[in-house]
């Protein structure tokens, strides 16, 4: 298993670097820096002051290879964005200059809050609402958790989170309607609604995808086998057709790792949230491309390291598989 991880981590490598490029491409090619710079001092910014501000982030190298005489080949930007990003360096803030090594760790907290009880009570609802439907199947009640699971997955995020702050938080009072506050138990006021409307957001799809792996287990040969031995149904639902169904179902939940750590982008600005979903959506907003270019890289460090452990996954659920 080890030589497997290592040739992994070494695929990896040269998506990260693509990943990279793309994003460098489209930060200070696609826009030059003297722009950047600009968009962020204000369009009345004198020259020396732009100057300054591309100098003190190191824009004012050449971009790809730096061809000046008695200069190394490798003293331009993309090589030292590359070398920061390598060490972890994510460089600081364009617009408040503040490390964004602290702020990501600040911004994690708050979004593990939210989206890790929202990822599980999802899970659960969508693994056990998807095995009674196979335990009902062909009658009107799978007929009817279908139509429901198709009405939920049609209905916008927007929705859901317009809904929930106007009736249950304004009209009724039942959670606050904005703001966060890290005290204790009490933290959990400002996450019950949002992790809720999280939650019930993807249940309707997970529902459909779930039911149409379990149906395809539940027709297998071994399972007649086991109903033509009497097993009973809740045990061939959770022991037989669940456990033969966790391949797809860790393809599907591993897949979810970079959302539940960068957070949901919609639900914690209009919550108003301090997670990294609000700061990806404040830099967006803000043009602070170097927030969004490290959002970016971590991301799809993060979805890398999901796809390991997928294959991780899979050899601990099926003995049947190796890893070599």
């Amino acid at each position: 298993m080890f030589s497997y991880l290592v040739r992994r981590v070494l695929y990896a490598v040269p998506i990260l670097l693509g990943v990279i490029l793309i994003t460098f491409v489209l930060s200070f090619v696609v826009q030059s820096p003297e722009a950047r710079a600009r968009a962020v001092l204000g369009q009345r910014a004198t020259p020396q002051a732009v100057a300054t501000w591309l100098s003190n982030r190191g824009f004012d190298k050449p971009r790809f290879f730096n061809t000046q005489p008695g200069e190394a080949w490798h003293d331009s930007q993309f090589f030292h964005h590359v070398v920061k990003l390598a060490t972890f360096d994510l460089g600081v803030s364009d617009v408040s200059g503040r490390d964004l090594k602290e702020v990501f760790k600040q911004g994690a907290v708050p979004s593990l809050l939210l989206t890790v009880p929202a990822f599980f009570v999802g899970l659960l609802m969508a693994v056990c609402l998807a095995l009674y439907q196979v335990f009902v199947r062909d009658s009107l009640l799978d007929t009817a958790g279908v139509l429901i699971a198709v009405a939920l997955m049609s209905i916008p995020s927007m929705v859901y989170i317009v809904f929930g702050q106007a009736v249950l938080a304004l009209l009724f009072n039942y959670f606050p309607v904005f703001g966060f506050d890290m005290a204790g138990f009490g933290t959990l006021r400002f996450l019950l609604l949002p992790v809720a409307l999280m939650a019930l957001m993807g249940v309707g799809g997970d529902v459909r995808l779930y039911r149409a792996v379990f149906l395809e287990e539940i027709a297998q040969d071994y399972v007649r086998t086991a109903q033509a031995k009497g097993v009973p149904q809740a045990r061939l639902l959770f022991v037989h057709v669940l456990k033969n169904g966790m391949i797809s179902l860790i393809t599907l939940v591993v897949a979810h790792l970079p959302h539940l750590v960068m957070g949901s982008l919609l639900v914690e600005n209009f919550f108003g949230i301090p997670g990294l979903g609000n700061t990806l959506f404040l830099a967006i907003q803000q043009s602070d491309y170097a927030t969004v270019f490290a959002s970016v890289y971590l991301g799809s460090l993060l979805y890398i390291v999901g796809l390991i452990l997928t294959d991780i996954c899979y050899a601990l659920a099926d003995p049947r598989i190796r890893l070599s």
